[in-house]
């Protein structure tokens, strides 16, 4: 709040080239909290699918996580006015990918009963068949 109030003090006196960098600065605050939004989801996504698929089963509460992760995703990611994406579909496979290890940590301490390190667990199942599960729910639900 304090940033938009110096920007309209910056343009009451026609500093228009420091107002437009604080406008920048703004976005890039903006943008940076949407990145970290769709990496925390990304990791309860991620979270959700290799307990899925290391314990061959689902549990209401699971697909419940994993329906509001891909939704949060979906809705963080959205220009609503600009009519776009924060991420192309690259870069969310990128952040995705820098959330599967934390998610897998994450995993182990829930999939069977925490039995397994995260190391083991990730013998149970195919990082890249997660990880493409992944951007299909996300994607498909997009378009």
């Amino acid at each position: 709040m304090e940033e938009l109030m110096t920007l309209k003090e910056l343009l009451r006196q026609g500093k228009i080239p420091e107002a437009l960098e604080l406008v920048e600065e703004l976005e890039e605050m903006s943008k940076t909290d949407k990145l970290n939004k769709i990496f925390s989801f990304g990791i309860i996504l991620l979270l959700h699918l290799i307990k899925e698929a290391a314990e061959k089963r689902i549990t209401r509460s699971w697909a419940l996580y994993i329906r509001n992760s891909v939704k949060q995703i979906q809705r963080s990611n959205r220009r609503e006015k600009a009519k776009g994406t924060y991420l192309t579909e690259e870069e969310l496979a990128e952040t995705l990918q820098d959330a599967y290890d934390l998610a897998l940590e994450r995993a182990s301490l829930e999939a069977f009963e925490g039995r397994y390190e995260a190391e083991e667990l990730g013998k149970f199942v195919s990082r890249e068949e997660i990880l493409g599960r992944a951007m299909d729910l996300i994607l498909e639900r997009q378009g």
